[in-house]
Formats: structure tokens, C-alpha cells, sequence
């Protein structure tokens, strides 16, 4: 069992991420004329994911015990298991949106992250000769492909609501000093015309009983006043005339200025829908992919937390013996779109530590001391012929409760992975970690899957199926 003891990482994330992308929008928006480019999934150029819902969680006490078809199974038949060691994915080194078993050749098909371990080449253009030429992490060499979807921790919803409270309440405390600011404003105006309304009204006064006396004993000089008032009426007429005239120009000139840009912003639109154009062939069989430092995807969003542990383990499924597994044999766990295809191919696959005996389609509230676990028991029941089907399931099915197959398949080893979290004790108690999921599926416990690929030597599938059939607990 493979261990990481970095201690999960939590903080602000949604605000900032959400910031820059609206952001974006505007400056496309505005580049071309409010064209509409929509390359990601889910959404067009504004996050829009939700927190899972709390009725997605309970208390793992409150599951009953001895519910798990898989530790039934595991007391019948072979007793034999085989582990390989191939890490957890620890640093984040390998993981994209791809799935080359359900969406092959389609880059972000998945719509949400995995985490891989194994071959260290997968990604959604794999096949069987890429994969074996492809280096691996397990450390006994085998390249088979594992993986499964993140699990995030995502504090960010209450955060953001928390800010968007406080900026309400700092916008209607602006508005309320704004309107009092404005009313004393208003009232020192009024008071202020009112002055000079009393001291013009003097003034004019006094200025009419001097012009009179003026009038009165000096004609020559009321002549000369005439004089000199139609002279600067004059010279005012020509100064308006003038600033009338430089108006009209700068007019023109700012219209012409107006008309400059408005052909520039044309043009960048022209040249910004040709690129869309030209990019548009190349984006319509791909998917939005990869955003920020959190590896943010689809409606995915949320710090990433590895698995503390990541086990591998290969047993009998209650079988009496079984068989090698083919070269490239492919196989689904679960469904990723169980809301759509309904529950028929969903599994439970979540407990604690220490809770084994049972298994819940919710995430679950562990107590203290015990941590998330998801086990996933991947179907065990091989056609003998196909290695893929055109539904990735009809070609590899589950035995019954009592470990056998229908009639015409074999039994080969079920692999079952079991994946352990140290998911905060107060994260748990909020309902705030998830699963990545299709956008559908709203981080919807039930949706949890896993995928894996046969890539193993024959030397290495050899080794398995004895260690199984003989009751030998191997590890690699």
C-alpha cells in the first residue's frame, strides 16, 4: 500500500477564478461585436458550478452494517489475491479529462479530471501499442491503465456568498452617505444663490442711481459709455464667432476620430471570427479543458485532494479459480452518467475506514479517526472472446452473490481499488467535498466510476492468476 502524507490543501479559489474568467467574457465580447464563443463544457465563459447537495451525505452510522456483496464474495472461492504498487498519483503528475475507452480520440471527453496510475502515457489518442510503449509507476512494470476521477474539497461556495453579502451591504451603506451627501450638498447651494440673489439686487441699485447722476451731468460721457459697450458687444460677437467656428472643427475632428475607431474595432472583429473560423474545425471534436492552478474543468471546480493510499488488489470474486485476463482487455466501473443511462450499472462504492462492511451510494460523515474511502469492484465475468464492446460493458459482466458467471464467460480476476482520503473532519460535517462528474450529474455520489486497461505482461498476469488460485496473498 502506497501512502503520500501531504496534508490536503484548502483556500480561496472560486472568487479569483470567477473573476478572471467574466473578465475574458467582456474582452471578447467587445473584440467581436459580442460574438458568442463557447469552446469550454457546460458553460460559455462563466463558472457555473454548485456545491454538492446535502442530501448527498450521511453519517456513515447510519448505514446498515453487512450490506457489501464484495466482502461476501471475498469468503467464497479463491482465497488468493495479487497487489501491485503503483503509487497514488501523489504530486498530480498524470491527470487530464480524457478517456480513451468511453470517448476515444476525444481530447476532455471526460468533462471532468482523473487521477492515473500505471501507464504513464494515457490520455484519450491511446491504444494497446501506445500503452506498451509507455512507461509505467507500478513497480513490478506493469503498464496497465488506472484511473479515476478527483475528489475536490470546496470551501470556495461559502466564501464567495460570504463576499457577496459584504459587498451588498458596503454598496447600500454607499448609497445612504451618498444620498445625505447629495441633500447638504443641495441645501448650501440654495442658501448660497440665495446671498447673492440679496447682493446682486443691491448692487444694481446703487449702479442705477450712479448711472442717473451720471446721465444728469455728463452727456458727453453717456455718449462715450454707448461708445465703448457697442464696441466690446462687437469685439464679443466676433470672439464667439470665433470659438463657434474652432467648436465645428474639433466636432468634425472627433468624429472623424469616432469614425477611425469604429473601422479598427471592425476590423479586429473581422480578423478575430476568421480566427474562430479557422479554429472552429480544429475545436469541434474537443472539449473545454484545463483551467487555473486547481486544474479546474467543466462544472469542476475545487482543491484537488490525492488519495493517502491507493491499493491495487487483484482476488477471486468467488470464484472457484479463474483465468488470465486478456492482453488490452478494458473494463468500466460504475457509470459517470448514471442520471442518464439510469441505475442499473451504478454501485455503491463509499465508507470509512473501519466501516468496510458496509458500502453507500452517498458521500459519508466519518467519525472521528476514520477516513473516506471509495472501493470500487470492478466487474469479473469475461465473454472469452472481446476485449471491448460497443457499450464497454456487454463483453465483461459481474458474477452473482454466489461468485459464478452466466453461461459462456469466464471468471478472471476482479480487480477491486480501494482509494483512502483525509478529508478535514469540518469538511465533511459542511457537505464540502466532491466528486468530479459530467455536468449532469451534479456532483452526484452515485456517479462515482473507475476504469482500467490490461497491459500487464503474460510473465506478470501468470504470477496473478497462481497467487490467486493457490490462496497466496502476493505484492509487486
Amino acid at each position: 500500500m502506497a501512502r503520500n502524507s501531504r496534508s490536503p490543501v484548502t483556500g480561496k479559489h472560486r472568487v479569483a477564478r470567477r473573476t478572471k474568467i467574466a473578465m475574458g467574457a467582456i474582452g471578447l465580447a467587445i473584440a467581436v461585436g459580442a460574438l458568442a464563443v463557447a469552446v469550454t463544457t457546460g458553460r460559455t465563459g462563466e463558472a457555473s458550478a454548485d456545491p454538492a447537495d446535502p442530501s448527498f451525505f450521511i453519517d456513515i452510522n447510519k448505514v446498515p452494517a453487512g450490506n457489501n456483496v464484495n466482502a461476501a464474495l471475498k469468503k467464497k472461492g479463491a482465497q488468493g489475491s495479487f497487489t501491485v504498487n503503483c503509487g497514488t498519483n501523489a504530486d498530480g503528475a498524470h491527470q487530464n479529462p480524457d478517456n480513451f475507452i468511453a470517448q476515444p480520440g476525444i481530447k476532455n471527453g471526460a468533462q471532468h479530471l482523473h487521477d492515473y496510475v500505471g501507464n504513464k502515457t494515457t490520455d484519450a489518442d491511446s491504444s494497446l501499442k501506445s500503452l506498451l510503449a509507455g512507461g509505467t509507476t507500478c513497480k513490478n512494470g506493469d503498464k496497465s491503465a488506472y484511473f479515476w476521477p478527483v475528489i475536490r474539497i470546496d470551501r470556495g461556495d461559502k466564501e464567495a456568498e460570504q463576499q457577496k453579502n459584504q459587498q451588498a451591504q458596503q454598496q447600500q451603506k454607499g448609497k445612504t452617505g451618498d444620498v445625505q451627501q447629495d441633500k447638504s450638498a443641495q441645501d448650501a447651494k440654495d442658501a448660497q444663490e440665495q446671498r447673492n440673489s440679496q447682493g446682486q439686487g443691491g448692487g444694481r441699485s446703487g449702479r442705477s442711481a450712479q448711472q442717473q447722476g451720471d446721465q444728469n451731468q455728463n452727456p458727453d460721457g453717456q455718449q462715450q459709455r454707448r461708445q465703448r459697450n457697442q464696441d466690446q458687444n462687437n469685439q464679443q460677437q466676433d470672439q464667439n464667432q470665433q470659438q463657434d467656428k474652432q467648436g465645428q472643427n474639433k466636432n468634425q475632428q472627433q468624429d472623424q476620430n469616432n469614425q477611425n475607431q469604429a473601422n479598427q474595432n471592425q476590423n479586429q472583429a473581422n480578423q478575430n471570427q476568421n480566427q474562430a473560423n479557422q479554429n472552429q474545425g480544429q475545436q469541434q471534436d474537443e472539449l473545454g479543458g484545463v483551467q487555473g492552478a486547481n486544474k479546474e474543468v467543466g462544472d469542476n471546480d475545487g482543491t484537488i485532494i490525492e488519495p493517502e493510499s491507493a491499493t491495487l488488489k487483484f482476488i477471486g470474486g468467488g470464484a472457484r479459480d479463474v483465468v488470465a485476463m486478456p492482453l488490452g482487455l478494458r473494463i468500466l466501473y460504475g457509470d459517470a452518467k448514471q442520471s442518464t443511462n439510469g441505475p442499473k450499472n451504478a454501485r455503491p462504492s463509499w465508507t470509512c475506514t473501519g466501516f468496510e462492511d458496509r458500502l453507500t451510494d452517498l458521500y459519508p460523515i466519518c467519525p472521528a479517526g476514520s477516513k473516506v474511502e471509495r472501493i470500487h469492484a470492478f466487474p469479473n465475468c469475461w465473454d472469452g472472446k472481446n476485449t471491448d464492446s460497443k457499450d464497454h460493458r456487454s463483453h465483461i459482466v459481474f458474477a452473482d452473490q454466489q461468485g459464478k458467471c452466466p453461461q459462456g464467460f469466464k471468471n478472471v480476476p476482479q480487480l477491486q481499488v480501494t482509494l483512502v482520503y483525509n478529508v478535514p473532519q469540518d469538511v465533511q460535517q459542511n457537505g464540502e467535498y466532491k466528486v468530479d462528474a459530467f455536468a449532469q450529474e451534479k456532483h452526484n455520489p452515485r456517479s462515482d466510476h473507475d476504469d482500467f486497461a490490461n497491459v500487464m505482461s503474460r510473465q506478470i498476469m501468470g504470477r496473478l492468476v497462481n497467487c490467486i488460485n493457490s490462496g497466496r496473498a502476493c505484492a509487486e
